[in-house]
């Protein structure tokens, strides 16, 4: 029996430093991943005050260079791992690449996707929701209770 080292939580851990790097900047940190063949393509976190750009999320600025790196605008044999449940406009840039998974960690009972009732990704992409929540929403606590 083989026993793989590229698991969910091997690549949320790697999302999970992308988040780091946000909150070292005063971004919300939110972080994301794309894999590949077992491989990270792109590694992102929010730029939104740095840039100046509502537009700038983890998961928006991972879609731009993982697309990028692989020369084309599909990513549909690729997985997005993500801090948080991408909110309904990253959901949207993901249906638009195909992402063939998406897989977050805590959810986002506020502004994310599922709060929506209409389907927003790509109807063939897997969402797995919920890997290593707790320090993917532990990440967020702290960072908002400094803001308080």
């Amino acid at each position: 029996m083989t026993q793989s080292l590229f698991t969910d939580e091997y690549f949320m851990k790697q999302a999970l430093k992308q988040a780091e790097l946000a909150f070292d900047k005063d971004e919300v940190p939110v972080g994301a991943v794309i894999v590949h063949d077992n491989q990270i393509i792109a590694r992102a976190h929010n730029l939104t005050e740095t840039l100046n750009d509502p537009t700038a999320h983890a998961e928006m600025q991972a879609f731009t260079s993982a697309t990028d790196f692989l020369g084309g605008k599909y990513l549909q044999k690729a997985r997005l791992y993500v801090t948080l449940e991408p909110c309904i406009m990253c959901a949207g840039a993901a249906y638009w690449t195909q992402i063939g998974t998406i897989i977050f960690g805590t959810h986002d009972p506020k502004r994310g996707f599922q709060k929506v009732n209409s389907p927003i990704i790509h109807p063939k992409a897997m969402v797995k929701g919920g890997v290593m929540s707790d320090e993917c929403e532990q990440i967020l606590q702290i960072f908002f209770k400094q803001k308080r």
